[in-house]
């Protein structure tokens, strides 16, 4: 069997069974909050734009962002870690019947795997046996495919993860253009969208260990050019109607 490693030598430190599921809950929840905040704030900025007097139209359409998107957006994840989780469980069974079917030669893939790692043969030899009498499934899903056969993705911990922070994200645009602050509303919904996507772009590059200057001026730039974009149509559907 030759199955691409999928993850890093394992450096020492205590192995946390639930970690996987925290990075799932957390990558599902930073990407929802974002997209709630970009999406929503896209609708309720064009649509003061073309209608700055109407606030029953923005927000209807600031409402209706905001439910469709954490639908879709919990609909997606749940589908898309469904998907995941069932290629892990093939895996996982696939290894399951190798070990059945060929033990020794799994064992001696498993001490090749020690020894591309900088160990001796020997030494790999040792490790890969100790390790299949303990527990042989989980040493060779871990090693060779960079999975834990007790831990699989949830799909409704992300879809569940998504759909909440993807409505606290829409409440930023949302909330900011509901304040009674007239002409200003705009400008308060556009300084909170950014204040919004500087934490999540941050968030996201901690996440994973990835510089954060560069993450929040990617996510500030875009998020800044949805609005500027749907301000602009909206203005100029306002011109045409009026």
């Amino acid at each position: 069997m030759t199955t691409e490693r999928l993850r890093p030598p394992h450096t020492g430190e205590p192995h946390d069974r639930g970690v996987g599921q925290r990075l799932n809950w957390l990558r599902a929840g930073v990407l929802g909050a974002n997209d709630g905040i970009v999406s929503t704030a896209g609708v309720v900025i064009g649509v003061a734009g073309a209608t700055p007097n109407n606030l029953l139209a923005i927000v209807t359409a600031g409402l209706a962002a905001l439910v469709a998107g954490a639908f879709s957006m919990a609909g997606g994840e749940y589908v898309s870690v469904s998907t995941q989780r069932d290629t892990e469980r093939a895996l996982i069974a696939k290894e399951r019947r190798e070990l059945a079917e060929m033990p020794e030669e799994e064992l001696d893939e498993l001490a090749g795997f020690y020894e591309d790692r900088g160990l001796t043969a020997e030494l790999a030899r040792q490790v890969a046996e100790e390790l299949t009498a303990k527990d042989a499934l989980a040493a060779h899903a871990e090693v060779e495919l960079g999975l834990d056969p007790e831990e699989y993705t949830s799909p409704w911990a992300a879809a569940f993860s998504s759909f909440v922070s993807f409505t606290v994200g829409a409440l930023i645009p949302l909330g900011m253009i509901l304040l009674p602050l007239g002409p200003y509303r705009v400008v308060a919904a556009v300084i909170a969208v950014v204040i919004g996507l500087f934490f999540t772009g941050w968030i996201s590059a901690a996440l994973g260990d990835a510089p954060r200057v560069r993450a929040i001026v990617r996510n500030v730039v875009m998020g800044g050019a949805t609005m500027a974009a749907t301000y602009g149509i909206g203005v100029l559907f306002g011109v045409a109607v009026a």
